[in-house]
């Protein structure tokens, strides 16, 4: 039987744990936008870059909470046998899974408000109402595949080797999919390479919003992110059934 009190508390005592660590939340808030404030203001090359590199510094910012608080927490949590003790608790697995999903998109919302009023504020971005508003849900709900991937690793890796893993998955696929530098500026075989990875089809989502997207169909983005997620999600109930083997 469901139970939502549940799965308040859970999603509660884990934004507490994370609150509680530092280390974790205040790199994860400041990274982003401290990118955005040398790349998007200070070094402003040309009128729209402000609100481009807003975009893609938030899509930069939101993965990574959804990544480093599976894989690092997950691979801890293996590590010392409370991923086998919550699996035989009374409490459902999937709560706490889900109570992960809810403080990273609490984190992630708070780097979007950062970025959104730093960028309203100091670099002069104008948005509708209803860009504002869209572009937030869009960035939130578009987390959800970099959450699966960070709870895969967090299955398969060691709780030393995580966080330098989830650095060599992040980083670089920030870079190939044009969240640091404009995809149209990058060579064409990495423009290739941006094309299979889900930042790309998540950045271009959420540019799609202001308009600053490459063109394509918003189905095509939208149906690539839906199949990395559903393919993630086989592939994470798989590595979950053999540790429970």
């Amino acid at each position: 039987m469901f139970n939502a009190n549940l799965y308040v508390k859970e999603a509660g005592y884990d934004l507490l744990s994370l609150w509680r660590t530092p280390a974790f939340f205040l790199p994860a808030i400041l990274f982003p936008v401290t990118f955005y404030i040398f790349f998007g203001i200070v070094f402003n090359f040309s009128s729209g870059s402000s609100k481009y590199m807003l975009v893609s510094y938030a899509c930069f910012g939101m993965m990574g909470p959804a990544m480093f608080n599976y894989a690092t927490a997950v691979a801890s949590d293996r590590a010392h046998g409370w991923l086998t003790l919550k699996r035989v608790a009374p409490m459902p697995f999937n709560a706490y899974v889900a109570a992960k999903y809810v403080s990273s998109l609490v984190f992630a919302l708070c780097i979007a408000l950062i970025l959104f009023v730093t960028g309203g504020l100091f670099a002069g971005v104008e948005l509708y109402t209803w860009q504002w508003l869209a572009l937030l849900l869009v960035l939130l709900i578009g987390t959800l595949p970099f959450a699966l991937i960070g709870l895969l690793l967090g299955l398969c890796l060691s709780d030393k080797s995580a966080p330098a893993v989830v650095n060599l998955v992040y980083l670089p696929m920030a870079f190939l999919s044009g969240l640091w530098v404009p995809i149209q500026f990058l060579p064409e075989a990495v423009q290739y390479i941006a094309y299979g990875l889900p930042a790309y089809h998540y950045a271009q989502l959420a540019h799609a919003v202001i308009g600053t997207s490459q063109g394509h169909s918003i189905w095509l983005h939208l149906a690539a992110l839906v199949g990395f997620t559903l393919l993630l999600t086989v592939v994470v109930r798989w590595r979950y059934q053999r540790l429970s083997h």
